[in-house]
């Protein structure tokens, strides 16, 4: 289906192109620095690129306080002329927009070529459900902790239990949810987690937070991703095919990353305010979109972004999650490398990589006809981000 022409076209869209993506191996213990899991991750993109290192004039990272800042990477690199840098706050809610920002300071004439990237020791370094009581982290924190919620995961399962509850959504239903999800990961040679599941398999996993099975959650990961952009201009003389920035955003609704204080609904979560604003930036509908890399912590999120991104109809998801819609030959192929739930967790930036490989055909097993447009997505709560990618 041709591409609609933008009603609010972002002044940066299709300026700036992806042209070369890396990643370390994703473990869960990598025995390396954050710093060289990051340079490793940086140097594979600017190779895959074909790019030198001296044409690199911007750094962009995100990060939870468990990164490694832009300023050493762009010291051990050996950058000699940085023009632009920053450093994102935020986890996975970034790993869409970060291609906004990047596009927007190059359109700007901030920078030409920016490498971005997300690296972090998430097994063995700093883990996500060690909340510390106080103000070091999260002062409100300490008001949630005695009450059982230690992290992201137990807010979720009290989403979780409501969203299916009203999509009338059984244990069975997700059992094959995540065995459909594993399955396309058993393909990838760099998924974490490659082994065939059954539903049996599913059932026989632990109980985190109910109705949140060890299976349901994406996985603590060792490991980084890369991407190199650059201006369009420039990208047509390298030796990948460009895949465009055609659109990106950031947003969300009441409460934004509290989920306890979200608005009118629980489940509310950010694909219901981004949806619109994605669409209307790219001036496209959900049946311009080819391929979705969203963003699946949790494996309930894919759910709740289908039905708010239009891919199905409300309510619609359990007959969904039972046709094959979502495999590599559907008609909605959806996070063809295990997503976060079995390929490994670099806070949704492993999935930008992903979409970006199969809009270049480079996906091997997992490649899916005829990819020209992407919809990528991150999550933080009823907070996140979307990006849209295509070719020209």
């Amino acid at each position: 289906m041709p591409i609609q022409q933008p009603n609010r076209r972002q002044n940066f869209s299709r300026q700036a192109a992806i042209v070369g993506v890396g990643y370390t191996d994703f473990s869960r213990d990598s025995g390396r620095t954050v710093l060289e899991l990051a340079l490793t991750a940086a140097s594979n993109a600017l190779k895959d690129a074909g790019c030198a290192r001296d044409a690199v004039d911007g750094l962009l990272s995100y990060h939870m306080g468990d990164s490694v800042p832009v300023s050493a990477v762009a010291r051990t690199l050996g950058l000699q002329r940085l023009r632009w840098h920053n450093d994102v706050a935020g986890g996975g809610s970034q790993c869409a927009s970060i291609l906004g920002d990047a596009a927007m300071a190059i359109s700007a004439g901030l920078a030409e070529t920016i490498v971005i990237y997300r690296a972090l020791n998430g097994r063995t370094g700093k883990r996500m459900g060690q909340i510390a009581l106080g103000t070091g982290d999260d002062h409100e924190a300490q008001f949630l902790t005695p009450y059982g919620f230690r992290g992201p995961v137990n807010l979720m399962a009290l989403v979780a239990q409501v969203y299916g509850a009203e999509r009338n959504l059984s244990a069975d239903d997700m059992a094959a949810l995540v065995v459909q999800q594993r399955g396309k990961a058993v393909v990838n040679s760099k998924a974490l987690l490659r082994t065939p599941l059954t539903k049996q398999d599913y059932f026989d996993t632990p109980m985190i937070a109910s109705p949140l099975r060890r299976l349901d959650c994406c996985l603590e990961t060792d490991g980084a991703c890369a991407l190199v952009v650059t201006s369009a201009e420039r990208a047509r003389s390298l030796v990948e095919r460009p895949v465009l920035i055609h659109a990106a955003v950031r947003g969300g609704g009441p409460g934004c990353t509290a989920m306890d204080k979200a608005g009118a609904h629980p489940t509310r979560i950010f694909s219901h305010d981004v949806a619109p604003m994605i669409f209307d930036a790219a001036g496209m509908i959900a049946a311009d979109i080819d391929l979705l890399q969203l963003y699946d912590g949790y494996s309930y999120l894919l759910l709740n972004q289908l039905e708010d991104f239009g891919f199905c109809e409300p309510g619609g998801v359990r007959d969904l999650i039972h046709s094959a819609r979502m495999d590599r030959l559907g008609d909605l192929p959806t996070n063809l490398n295990g997503g976060l739930l079995s390929e490994g967790y670099v806070h949704g930036l492993n999935n930008v990589v992903e979409a970006v490989e199969q809009l270049q055909g480079k996906a091997g097993d997992r490649q899916a006809p005829n990819v020209t447009t992407a919809l990528c997505t991150g999550f933080g709560g009823s907070f996140g981000s979307a990006a849209i990618l295509t070719l020209e």
